[in-house]
């Protein structure tokens, strides 16, 4: 049944659902060039000893050069493209990103990581390994690998290969990872001799289940870049990189009777399910044509969703399939997170493509109410080389200990940082690794943040060259403020 927009306004007036939350962490307010400069200012001088406030204290250099860290917390590499090796004896493919955590046997945490690898495999130095029975289309350059992490021991193999672009993605209530490819590439295409777009299955459990990779090609085939389940309803939420025009967000329902489970969505017909883009209106009714639009923490905007015309884009892609007035779009929607009943949607930064320029949103999504609630604005960030402003938020988590914890995929000084449930937020570390030179710095983003099921790790990317990093250190609750 349809959340009529008369239906919407109805609401809206009776229960205030204009200003109204959704979920736990809050409005997550920031300002330009303030986001985190009021938490290092208060704790300069502290050397995080004695610290008051969110977070964990003033980020400090690393000599290694790697990644700076507050006070008593440490890091240690996982893997390294071009340095540690698979156990077949390839090096680890480069670019790493989306990245998700699974209980491990004996103890151990596993972990699936993405390779953002697009195009011919010529292109790269290290392409994830064509290991047989596990690829996908043999000129693709990108795919997953599965890290097992012990206490004194890492392990790495190929999850799957021979897939392109593989970006974000998600986990799955029975413990598997959703890839998601960030292409529309077709066969004939860029070097590939199949189609992609697609999202696959990778169980980091099973080995066996993970031979003779198909595409799920019931969720549609665009630009991917996140997944999300819903464990309560079965609906999957997945989020499209895209611009000219702008990306959707989309809705998966499965068919009647279908079950989810470990390597079920494979067994799908293509058009199994009804894929759908969403469409927002405000409390007073009105269309909503792009989330740029919403320049107020708390915004709430009704949700309906409308029928993909041909979900396998065999002629015109899924995005412009729509004409104006029938689907809201978003710039750069990107990371997402299951968590507090709903999905946590990341639109990353707006400019000259979007209605309203920005640098950074954060959406939550809640099901029951078929509401999408404004928790994060980032203003333009007027000096991105500056230390202090965040912006153009990507992968994203819910913390244990509170909030949400947020990789940053923006200009200049890239950070891992947090944000409370009351909207404060605290930088949790910053990448020091100069990809570029010492007259023009570059530092790539961070990608895949995660915390290990027992939350006592953090986990991130550095993209390039491709490191998985392990965060530990004095984690605690963090307070609303």
């Amino acid at each position: 049944m349809s959340l009529t927009r008369r239906d919407f306004a109805r609401t809206s007036a009776v229960t205030g659902a204009g200003i109204a939350l959704a979920g736990s962490v809050g409005a997550l307010a920031t300002a330009p060039n303030a986001l985190a400069a009021t938490e290092i200012d208060s704790a300069e001088g502290e050397q995080g000893h004695g610290h008051h406030g969110p977070g964990y204290g003033p980020l400090v250099p690393d000599p290694a050069g790697i990644l700076a860290l507050p006070e008593g917390f440490r890091y240690r590499i996982i893997t390294y493209s071009g340095r540690t090796k698979l156990e077949s004896g390839e090096f680890t493919p480069s670019n790493h990103d989306g990245t998700s955590t699974f209980d491990g046997p004996r103890g151990a945490t596993l972990l699936v990581n993405n390779h953002e690898l697009k195009g011919p495999r010529a292109g790269w130095q290290h392409p994830v390994p064509l290991t047989e029975g596990l690829v996908y289309d043999p000129a693709a350059a990108g795919g997953c690998t599965v890290v097992e992490v012990r206490r004194d021991q890492v392990a790495e193999w190929v999850g799957v290969a021979g897939t392109s672009t593989n970006c974000a993605g998600g986990n799955t209530p029975w413990g598997t990872w959703l890839t998601c490819e960030e292409t529309e590439d077709k066969a004939g295409q860029n070097g590939m001799t199949k189609d992609h777009g697609y999202v696959f299955e990778v169980d980091p459990e099973d080995r066996r289940a993970n031979r003779d990779p198909k595409p799920v090609k019931a969720l549609g085939r665009y630009a991917h870049e996140a997944v999300v389940v819903d464990p309560k309803r079965g609906h999957l939420y997945l989020t499209e990189d895209a611009s000219g025009p702008n990306g959707l967000l989309y809705r998966w329902t499965p068919p009647q009777g279908f079950r989810h489970g470990r390597g079920r969505l494979r067994t799908l017909a293509d058009d199994a399910g009804a894929l759908q883009a969403f469409k927002c209106f405000d409390s007073g009714g009105r269309f909503v044509d792009d989330l740029s639009r919403a320049t107020r923490i708390g915004t709430v905007y009704g949700v309906d969703w409308v029928d993909v015309p041909d979900r396998d884009a065999r002629t015109t892609s899924v995005r412009k399939q729509f004409t104006d007035g029938q689907v809201t779009r978003a710039r750069k929607l990107e990371g997402m997170w299951w968590g507090d009943g709903g999905a946590y949607v990341v639109s990353s930064y707006a400019r000259a493509e979007s209605p309203v320029q920005h640098d950074g949103q954060v959406w939550f999504y809640d099901p029951k109410r078929r509401t999408l609630t404004l928790k994060v604005l980032l203003g333009v960030n007027p000096d991105p080389a500056a230390d202090g402003a965040f912006d153009g938020p990507d992968n994203i988590t819910v913390s244990p200990y509170g909030g949400l914890v947020i990789a940053e995929d923006g200009e200049g000084v890239q950070h891992l940082f947090g944000a409370t449930e009351s909207g404060r937020t605290y930088p949790i570390a910053r990448n020091e690794l100069n990809i570029g030179t010492a007259q023009e710095p570059e530092y790539s983003e961070f990608t895949g943040v995660t915390f290990s099921p027992d939350g006592r790790t953090l986990f991130a990317n550095i993209q390039e060259p491709g490191i998985m990093l392990a965060v530990t250190g004095p984690w605690k609750r963090q307070k609303r403020g």
